[in-house]
């Protein structure tokens, strides 16, 4: 029964594919599909949904894959195993959080479900809690991609104040420029980098493969890793021209593709050589959506759909492997046997469509990226353009690397970046024969990356309303596999034939690796932020958590006052301020002063307590003074009532206070406590003047004679207005009461006890006696 979860959840998001698919002919036309609900109006937060081009692209991505990888995960999985409904679940939450950011028309509200994805993933990733591992990678991920969606959130709100909206399609309509905007981009690039895996931040994608193959091939082919491909693709075309975007992201991108695709030749793993595939195809995206021209932007867009295709393709084959084998070291496999022609067939299409094979859609995509930088538009095409060759060169080289170390004939793989001193391994000559709907997913998106690269025009009309949403200046045209001699085609050929040489040259192209080491790697810049965090956390912890009360009271109280005080200087002083109006009250307010400081210095701790009652009985005075008996009345019962609870502990401690060392000096102590002193004078200096709205005592006023039948605003307050907390509050001073007579009592009960005691040993005696 636990395998339907999988079933009603893949039935949910074949639902939305549906949906999607039925609005698609309108939003292709140019009519997009937009839904708003109000949420917090205060912040201008709204449910606010927009569906154009891109979107739907994007959805029908989501949704299908979606769909398949619930199908995939019900064969995947036995249904003894625990926890599959669970999973079941996140991967429809997933689902809907991706949705969410991708048709979000409200940059608060792309947050919101920005930072669902990252918990839904954490939580996918982390699926089995057993394994070390698994809790290690999840955390790792949650962290990069947590710390860059507060970046990114900072961001949002520095260029929606600077623009005077949050909704994207407006802000993206007049995009506003200056210092402010500048800073925000970057924050938002460093959230768009840290979720799409870019250098230096691309460590926790290809930790994150411990995860099984379902949540891999879903949230790093089609899903989460695209977020902020999808992200820079908004925005690129409005902010494309304003610096440091361009540079930034070009050079980002670049370096995320060439280093990936590097690693991904080092790898046996072949989930890990997906994975640093991954991050090397996500580089590539990044370069085309973030140079923001219309001819590069139309290029991305067929990129994200065909590496959707592919790359899920090639992880739903890597898990039918690895469930059916046992193994998925490249060094052990090889012999399969009969029933599976399929999935060969399935992983080599795929494969040679994310190497740029031609009659292939990855074919079709590479050429268009060519073809946005042979031109030159932008200062530095040619750079860009020699970029991307290499990288694709080493796209091809660790695409060849999977499929013959999945799928070799021969004996131990022997590929790029074998090390000759390893421990051989035993290879793999038989496997289970895998049933159709366990491989059928991944054959079907084969299929369609067949058939769209040997007709292209059958997603023409998706692709350019995709990315005419993104930029106006894109005009309908058509894919096609053929465009003629030109430079575009000779670099694809350029890039297959130095491809297919590194492929055939595995063991120079080891040596070379052994000598020349991928650049700084991104775990090693997590390792030092997290060994830093930890060392800086033991440091602060052993600060203010010393078992000290004095250092816990000194951290709440500045804590309390400090970010207010700080406030507090920027604020100008009441015109009309008046301290004083009687002598009365500058002889109580002398009382006070006096009374305070002796409390705070004096060493005998009766006469300490003697002078805090003071104070409080001074307060008294000045309630007597502004006309306000009944709450001076009140004070004498609470400070009375508190005296009477100190004194009856006070008798139980020494008569004078010791003089401990404490983590926090005397000069320390002194000044935080005038520090709290004067924040709390000068806010209830500054607060009343500050007022912008109607104070409720002006209420009371009008209302206590008419609605409750009283002349005495303050009895009226008590008893009828705010009844049930005077009731509270007498309840509390008669439980106080009965605490006090109970106190009071004890030493009466013990003399009783010793008493009665006596008298029953002396009874005792009397009878031996006798």
């Amino acid at each position: 029964m636990r395998k339907w979860s999988f079933a009603l959840a893949g039935a949910s998001t074949l639902a939305i594919f549906a949906w999607a698919a039925t609005q698609a002919s309108g939003i292709l036309d140019g009519t997009p599909v937009v839904s708003s609900h109000t949420w917090v109006p205060e912040i201008g937060l709204a449910v606010d949904l927009r569906i154009d081009g891109f979107a739907l692209l994007m959805v029908l991505l989501v949704a299908g894959i979606g769909t398949l990888i619930q199908l995939y995960a019900s064969q995947y999985f036995s249904a003894d195993r625990e926890g599959i409904a669970r999973l079941a679940g996140l991967l429809a939450l997933f689902t809907a959080a991706m949705l969410g950011v991708v048709t979000a028309s409200n940059l608060l509200l792309l947050y919101v479900a920005w930072e669902l994805t990252s918990v839904t993933s954490y939580l996918l990733v982390g699926w089995n809690d057993r394994d070390p591992r698994a809790r290690a990678s999840a955390l790792q991920a949650i962290l990069i991609t947590g710390t860059g969606g507060l970046a990114m959130l900072g961001g949002f709100v520095l260029i929606g104040n600077a623009a005077g909206t949050y909704d994207i399609p407006t802000l993206l309509a007049a995009p506003p420029t200056g210092t402010q905007v500048q800073v925000g981009l970057v924050l938002v690039l460093l959230g768009a980098f840290t979720k799409s895996a870019q250098w230096p931040f691309s460590s926790w994608l290809p930790g994150a493969m411990v995860a099984p193959t379902p949540v891999s091939a879903f949230l790093h082919s089609a899903t989460m890793v695209k977020a902020g491909v999808y992200l820079v693709a908004r925005f690129a075309p409005a902010f494309g021209d304003q610096l440091p975007w361009r540079p930034v992201v070009l050079t980002v991108g670049l370096i995320t593709m060439l280093v990936g695709g590097w690693r991904a030749l080092r790898q046996y793993d072949l989930k890990r050589i997906l994975a640093f595939g991954t991050v090397s195809q996500l580089g590539f995206m990044m370069v085309l959506f973030g140079a923001g021209t219309p001819e590069a932007t139309l290029a991305g867009v067929a990129v994200l759909f065909a590496h959707a295709l592919f790359k899920a393709a090639l992880f739903l084959v890597t898990g039918v492997i690895d469930h059916e084998t046992g193994t998925r070291d490249i060094r052990a496999l090889g012999g399969y046997g009969p029933g599976w022609l399929g999935p060969k067939l399935a992983a080599i299409a795929a494969g040679c469509s994310m190497a740029g094979i031609p009659l292939l859609f990855g074919f079709v995509a590479k050429e268009a990226a060519y073809e946005s930088f042979v031109h030159g538009e932008l200062a530095g095409s040619g750079v860009v353009l020699a970029g991307l060759v290499a990288g694709s060169v080493l796209t091809f080289a660790y695409t060849g690397r999977l499929l013959l170390g999945a799928f070799r004939p021969g004996p131990a793989f022997e590929g790029p970046a074998l090390e000759p001193d390893l421990e051989p391994i035993e290879p793999v000559d038989h496997a289970h024969r895998p049933g159709l709907a366990f491989w059928g997913p991944a054959g079907l998106l084969s299929a369609i990356t067949v058939v769209l690269g040997l007709f292209p025009d059958l997603a023409s009309n998706l692709v350019y309303s995709a990315a005419g949403s993104l930029d106006g200046e894109i005009e309908t045209g058509h894919l096609a596999i053929w465009h003629g001699l030109g430079t575009a085609l000779y670099l694809s050929i350029l890039t297959m034939a130095l491809g297919l040489a590194l492929v055939l040259g595995g063991r120079v192209v080891a040596r070379v690796e052994r000598v020349v080491r991928s650049p700084f790697d991104g775990n090693d810049l997590y390792g030092a932020c997290l060994k830093g965090l930890n060392l800086v956390a033991d440091r602060v912890t052993g600060v203010v958590q010393n078992g000290s009360l004095p250092t816990y009271a000194g951290v709440i109280l500045v804590t309390a006052t400090l970010l207010p005080g700080i406030a507090l200087l920027g604020a100008g002083w009441p015109e009309d301020l008046s301290l004083t109006s009687t002598p009365g009250d500058w002889a109580v307010a002398a009382l006070i002063l006096v009374a305070g400081f002796a409390a705070a210095t004096l060493r005998h701790r009766m006469a300490a307590v003697l002078c805090l009652g003071a104070v409080g009985y001074a307060m008294a005075l000045v309630f007597v003074l502004q006309g306000a008996p009944d709450l001076a009345l009140t004070t004498v019962a609470i400070e009375t009532l508190g005296a009477v609870l100190f004194v009856l502990v006070l008798r139980r401690l020494p008569a004078r206070f010791e003089e401990r060392p404490t983590s926090l000096g005397r000069a320390t102590r002194i000044g935080v406590s005038v520090l709290v002193g004067a924040v709390v004078f000068g806010f209830a200096l500054i607060a009343p003047a500050a007022r912008q709205q109607d104070t409720i005592a002006g209420e009371y006023l009008d209302l206590s004679l008419p609605e409750a039948g009283g002349h005495n605003v303050v009895n009226v307050i008590l008893v009828d207005f705010r009844g049930f907390d005077t009731m509270g509050e007498a309840t509390v001073l008669v439980v106080a009461a009965l605490g006090v007579v109970s106190l009071a009592r004890i030493p009466l009960r013990n003399a009783r006890r010793r008493d009665g005691g006596d008298a029953d040993v002396e009874v005792a005696g009397e009878g031996g006696e006798r």
